[in-house]
């Protein structure tokens, strides 16, 4: 986690300076700021900023992994990671049920944004319980 705070501080650090520079610059071409390219910028660093914070919050937490150390090896990462689902028709699901919203926000159509909004939720939980099977059984008394 060391390593992607400090690449995430180094991404914020430029997007705020060349936040500056970007209102600086249109103020001095036109006589006013730009303030499309000026905010999404500010926005830009701020949301990498909320990133860097959350790995450097989360580095001071956890023991240092392979690859924060310097003498790590590849085989120290060695083990099983997790679970990987083989295939799921989920993600699909989730990617149209946002189209759908979005088209209703487009179009700005509030039944098809809401029907959207439904059809994301729902895509979401299956998504989420898709290898949900219930609460374990302990051996009854």
């Amino acid at each position: 986690m060391k390593t992607e705070w400090k690449i995430f501080t180094i991404i914020s650090v430029f997007l705020f300076g060349a936040t500056m520079l970007y209102g600086l610059w249109t103020w001095g071409e036109s006589g006013a700021v730009e303030w499309v390219g000026t905010v999404a910028l500010m926005l830009s660093g701020l949301l990498t900023s909320m990133c860097g914070g959350f790995f450097w919050f989360v580095s001071r937490r956890i023991d240092l992994r392979p690859e924060d150390r310097a003498d790590g090896e590849i085989a120290d990462g060695a083990g099983e990671i997790g679970f990987f689902s083989p295939g799921s028709y989920w993600p699909f699901g989730l990617a149209l049920a946002a189209a759908i919203a979005g088209l209703g926000l487009v179009f700005w159509q509030f039944w098809l944004l809401g029907l959207g909004l439904v059809a994301v939720v729902f895509a979401a939980c299956g998504l989420l319980f898709e290898y949900y099977s219930g609460t374990r059984r302990t051996a009854e008394h």
